[in-house]
């Protein structure tokens, strides 16, 4: 099955402090105000919170799930396609995301 925006939503929604919240115009998920993900629903993808170096290692291991396009380049931030991600994979993502933005804000 593959999972929606609203199964991202719960997932994150477990986690401690998080909030509904825009960004972009587009539904969102944050700590505090910090943006940990939101949805790319032209893209059906997430943009995830994450760091330089765990971008470039998850889009090298699978990059029909991971990527990016030119304007998160110079941005700690990973599109992750609904589509292709697993919901265990997932929830491993959103708990690391929540976590830099926890330390973030």
């Amino acid at each position: 099955m593959i999972p929606t925006f609203e199964t991202v939503r719960q997932i994150a929604l477990a986690l401690p402090n998080v909030e509904d919240g825009l960004s972009y115009g587009a539904p969102a998920l944050k700590v505090g105000k910090k943006m940990f993900v939101r949805l790319r629903e032209d893209l059906n993808a997430i943009v995830l919170l994450t760091t330089f170096e765990e971008r470039e290692e998850l889009m090298a291991a699978e990059p029909e799930t991971y990527y990016i396009t030119d304007h998160y380049l110079n941005y700690e931030y990973v599109l992750v396609s609904l589509e292709q991600v697993g919901e265990d994979a997932l929830a491993d993502l959103l708990r690391r995301s929540h976590s830099l933005a926890k330390a973030k804000k």
